[in-house]
C-alpha cells in the first residue's frame, strides 16, 4: 500500500482503487458462494443451500444472480422434466482465487491477534 498514492482532496470513494472490488466480492454472502463454488464445483440451487446452512433461498437467489450478472458464476438451464439449474464459478470468478488464498493466509497468521487485540481494548474500557 506505501506505493499507492494518495490525494487528500479525491473524494473518499474514488480514493480507493479497490472500493469497487470489495462492494462485489466481499458482500456478506458473496465470499462464501464463491468459495463454495471453487471448492465444489459446479452445484445446483438445494445443493449449495446446503453447504452454506445459515443462508436464506431468498438471500442466495439474490446473491446468485448478482454474482451471474456481474460475471462471476455461471447459471446454466437444462429443459428437462422436471428443469434443472446448476451454477458455476466462472473463469472471472476463479481469477479471485489467488486473492482468496491470501486472505485465507493472512486470517491464519494474524486472526489471532485480532482477537487479542480486541480483548486488549474491551479489558480497558
Amino acid at each position: 500500500m506505501a506505493d499507492m498514492a494518495w490525494d487528500a482532496g479525491a473524494d473518499p470513494e474514488q480514493a480507493c482503487p479497490i472500493a469497487p472490488v470489495v462492494d462485489i466480492v466481499f458482500s456478506r454472502w458473496t465470499t462464501p458462494i464463491l468459495w463454495t463454488l471453487h471448492q465444489d464445483g459446479r452445484q445446483r440451487f438445494v445443493e449449495l443451500q446446503r453447504r452454506i446452512a445459515t443462508i436464506t433461498p431468498k438471500v442466495l437467489t439474490q446473491r446468485l444472480r448478482q454474482l451471474e450478472r456481474d460475471g462471476l458464476v455461471v447459471r446454466t438451464y437444462h429443459p428437462e422434466v422436471p428443469p434443472r439449474v446448476e451454477y458455476e464459478i466462472s473463469d472471472l470468478g476463479r481469477s479471485l482465487a489467488p486473492l482468496f488464498a491470501h486472505l485465507a493466509e493472512w486470517a491464519s497468521e494474524n486472526l489471532g491477534k485480532v482477537d487479542q487485540a480486541r480483548d486488549a481494548y474491551d479489558g480497558a474500557r
